[in-house]
């Protein structure tokens, strides 16, 4: 199988699969879009994919807001011309992205203790993009999975 590279065409590399994990932590649209595009082209590599959600990335998709383009503080005046450029471009929103991720194997995974101390109520599940979870990890549990992995991103 080859990819297409600018005008190049490159023999896809075939190697060993090891596990890519993501710690996501920002709510912002910015950083999760950029969890939802590693994390998909990671798995379409072959690497055995984790995102690990904790605080604000954790209380977004519980919010039922996880495709609402919110940016930093700081770009808030180029954020109105961002979500423009990306609906233009019809950049897939994060909620689409992490489906087909979870479609090809990322696990998307919750700690256990931040659904307390971010007050999440798990029985609503219904609400926000629950749906897009694969389970509820204590630490402990978390720490085992992940070690040993290849590639470690803290977003």
């Amino acid at each position: 199988m080859t990819c297409l590279r600018g005008s190049v065409i490159l023999p896809r590399m075939k190697k060993e699969k090891g596990k890519f994990v993501i710690f996501a932590h920002s709510g912002t649209y910015d950083k999760l879009h950029q969890t939802a595009t590693i994390a998909l082209t990671a798995a379409a590599m072959g690497s055995e994919v984790y995102i690990i959600l904790f605080f604000w990335a954790l209380k977004k998709f519980y919010s039922g807001q996880l495709d609402h383009a919110d940016f930093p503080v700081e770009y808030q005046s180029w954020s109105h011309k961002i979500t423009q450029l990306m609906k233009e471009k019809k950049v897939p929103p994060v909620s689409e992205m992490l489906r087909e991720a979870r479609g090809i194997g990322v696990k998307v995974i919750v700690c256990s203790a931040g659904l307390e101390y971010m007050d999440i109520d798990t029985t609503a599940q219904e609400s926000g993009q629950a749906s897009l979870i694969d389970d509820v990890w204590g630490l402990p549990q978390v720490l085992t999975v992940v070690e040993g992995a290849e590639t470690v991103l803290y977003i």
